[in-house]
């Protein structure tokens, strides 16, 4: 995966929080992947018009994974680019990088597939056009 700044294409700066940081004085592993969850569903909400309780069409998470090379700690924030490697029928891949402040390159690389499922019967389903342009629209290469 490509970690430079230049390589995404959406920017969303998320803060740290006290709690976030562990016992080792950094923040946990776990709190990455609330990242990822968060610029991409906010996103999807603000860019593709995604209404997260009545939408007929939802993104279910099927694969995530992450590269940790150097740690954030509170009070620093977060960087966090997004950018769509592969957009299919109903499926998306993701990539987020972690950045800190005007950092040229991740701190972390992580990567998130959504299957989107029809809300009501829990089966595949084609992602809404909306959306879909959104995906468009930060699209790498």
């Amino acid at each position: 995966m490509n970690d430079s700044r230049e390589s995404f294409r959406h920017w969303l700066v998320i803060p740290t929080r006290w709690m976030d940081n562990d016992i080792y004085g950094h923040v946990n592993n776990v709190v990455y992947y609330a990242w990822f969850d968060t610029v991409i569903n906010r996103y999807l909400i603000e860019a593709g018009g995604l209404d997260i309780h009545a939408s007929p069409a939802v993104g279910y998470c099927v694969e995530s994974g992450c590269s940790y090379r150097r740690s954030f700690a509170f009070p620093e924030p977060v960087e966090a680019g997004l950018r769509v490697t592969k957009l299919g029928r109903s499926s998306v891949r993701y990539e987020v990088g972690l950045f800190g402040a005007g950092e040229a390159t991740a701190r972390a690389l992580g990567h998130f597939v959504h299957v989107f499922v029809d809300r009501a019967e829990s089966r595949s389903a084609e992602i809404p056009a909306p959306i879909r342009d959104a995906l468009t629209r930060i699209a790498a290469g």
